[in-house]
């Protein structure tokens, strides 16, 4: 009998295929479509995870100035920020920082989604946000996915 066969595969840092990818946000929900990319981050849609290997992909998500909140979630929903001090609490709503800056509520809803240790800070560095359709990875040829397709 092959033991070898039932013996289970762990992936680790040499064995890991890691591609890029592209997503386009534009008229997609923040939350549905943050919760897609920490899965496709992470890795969790192949085969070969590891809870504590990053063998996720990297992605690329473009057009984060054109996403969409359900309901009155605009002028409901808010970031808060304290800087340490006494009374630094300070409170910003979604439209607030959609304005100033539009990339920031993507990689705060998709960090939020990710392990709070240094695989979920290693992990991060794999995301790139874009304001406009415009990117700087050209030349790693990312492949465009239909976030639709994924579980």
């Amino acid at each position: 009998m092959d033991t070898l066969s039932y013996k289970t595969v762990s992936a680790n840092r040499n064995t890991v295929n890691k591609e890029w990818l592209l997503i386009d946000a534009e008229n997609e929900i923040l939350g549905r479509m943050a919760s897609k990319a920490a899965v496709l981050l992470r890795g969790k849609h192949k085969p070969n995870y590891t809870p504590h290997v990053d063998c996720g992909d990297n992605i690329i998500i473009i057009n984060a100035d054109k996403i969409r909140l359900t309901g009155n979630k605009w002028e409901a929903k808010e970031y808060v920020r304290h800087s340490g001090y006494p009374g630094g609490q300070t409170t910003i709503t979604a439209k607030q920082m959609m304005d100033k800056k539009p990339t920031r509520m993507v990689e705060k809803a998709i960090k939020g989604m990710l392990p709070k240790n240094k695989l979920g800070a290693d992990l991060f560095r794999n995301l790139y946000v874009y304001e406009g359709s415009e990117h700087d990875h050209k030349a790693q040829k990312p492949k465009k996915i239909n976030l639709n397709n994924i579980r």
